[in-house]
């Protein structure tokens, strides 16, 4: 194993991709046009401290959820008859019911560093709105519905 040299990581890191396949057929398509991403792990903790602790507080793991959250700007084709199919395919399920609101992701660090995650959600979409002035963006929430499954990176070399 390497060093890490004093090289920060940038934000930008992040490959969002939507499964625009089936699971048994997967066709991974990266999402266009992402101006900010947040992915959050949040652990649900229970307080498990005992009177044997001495005061001092204890906590222990429970569940575990994820959530995405990814604005982007919305992109069309050059003659304004189409939007971007997968930008679709997040639209579309924030509108469903059942499995039709849900959605296959996948996030990877775009350099093939081993971070990857891989797992199902049901969206939300948000258009953002903005004055005269504004880029159309939307921001899509993709809440976990199962687990988040670590995955080997795609971009990951040899």
């Amino acid at each position: 194993m390497t060093t890490p040299t004093p090289e920060t990581s940038l934000a930008r890191r992040w490959r969002l991709e939507i499964n625009m396949g089936t699971e048994a057929v997967p066709d991974w398509q990266i999402c266009p046009g992402i101006t900010d991403f947040v992915p959050n792990t949040p652990p649900t903790l229970q307080a498990s401290g005992e009177y044997e602790n001495g005061g001092w507080g204890s906590n222990t793991k429970t569940a575990q959820t994820w959530q995405i959250v990814a604005t982007f700007n919305r992109k069309k084709t050059a003659d304004s008859t189409a939007y971007s199919p997968v930008h679709e395919k997040l639209r579309t399920a924030a509108f469903g019911w059942g499995a039709d609101s849900k959605v296959e992701v996948r996030w990877f660090d775009r350099e093939g560093l081993p971070e990857a995650y891989q797992g199902t959600g049901v969206v939300t979409w948000a258009p953002a709105g903005g004055d005269y002035t504004a880029l159309g963006s939307v921001v899509a929430t993709i809440d976990g519905d199962g687990p988040l499954e670590l995955i080997a990176n795609p971009l990951a070399g040899g």
